[in-house]
């Protein structure tokens, strides 16, 4: 049995959480370079790039990509070999609390959704953790806009809603989103489990590579196949119309009832942070 001591996990959350909201991902960056050389309408590549050059001075001069640096969302995959020396939680919640202090991070969450007290400290964290094989620990880190989390729907469509149900739906969050989600937009899709599982695997699903696929050809052509429709919509970067309305749309599924076919759309803008470290 490996031991892992918790001061570990709060030291590697905290400059994560530095990390992820300086610097864009290269897979996001090379999206946003080939949306440019794709785009026709000329409002549409001066967006673009805009939003290049904002993120070339983040990663220069160390600053926010985006003003709101976010939820703190920290996803765990623990080994099942690995002990942890701590609480874990708190562990984790002291690396935000830390890593939003030292970075001159905005502190985006209250301690209560009615009351609206600011926490102070951007915790607590959104912590999501996985016991996986092995005896390592995968810390990732991917702070969350409410700009676009607000867009994000749920929807319990009925069995035979079949396909095109599942199609439409998400279609139609994105057009209902318009602009306000700061666009070109990912589009993590959920199908499957239960309500609260294909909202988990929605989130989950942003945080893969953009451009890859689903292992599963038929998934894998499903996300092209709305990535085009999506694009159809005309919405174009910031909402001034052209192409690029998404980057990406990346789905993941699960089984489910047979009394059930449930489908989560979790909006993130361009501004996808994510930053995983192995210890």
């Amino acid at each position: 049995m490996r031991e892992l001591d918790a001061s570990r996990i709060t030291e590697t959350v905290a400059r994560l959480c530095v990390e992820a909201n300086r610097h864009l991902p290269e897979d996001m960056k090379a999206c946003i370079t080939r949306a440019r050389e794709q785009e026709q309408w000329a409002p549409a590549r001066e967006i673009l790039d805009r939003i290049r050059e904002n993120y070339e001075i983040a990663g220069r001069d160390e600053m926010a990509i985006c003003q709101d640096t976010g939820m703190a969302c920290v996803f765990l995959e623990i080994g099942q070999d690995v002990h942890i020396n701590g609480d874990l939680t708190a562990a984790v919640n002291e690396g935000v609390r830390k890593g939003y202090g030292e970075g001159f991070l905005r502190k985006s969450v209250v301690r209560d959704p009615l009351d609206r007290v600011n926490t102070g400290d951007n915790t607590p964290a959104m912590l999501y953790v996985d016991l996986v094989p092995g005896d390592r620990v995968q810390v990732t880190v991917a702070p969350k806009g409410f700009g676009s989390e607000n867009m994000s729907q749920l929807k319990m469509l009925k069995p035979s809603d079949g396909l095109q149900g599942v199609k439409d739906f998400v279609v139609k969050v994105v057009e209902d989103a318009g602009p306000n989600p700061c666009p070109p937009i990912v589009v993590g899709v959920g199908v499957g489990g239960t309500f609260d599982k294909a909202a988990l695997l929605a989130k989950k699903a942003i945080l893969r590579p953009a451009g890859s696929h689903n292992e599963n050809p038929f998934y894998a052509a499903l996300e092209d196949e709305l990535l085009e429709r999506v694009n159809a919509l005309g919405i174009g970067p910031q909402g001034f119309g052209g192409k690029t309305t998404a980057l990406a749309v990346n789905i993941e599924y699960l089984p489910t009832h047979i009394a059930g076919l449930p489908v989560a759309v979790n909006l993130n803008c361009h501004v996808t942070r994510h930053k995983s470290e192995v210890l």
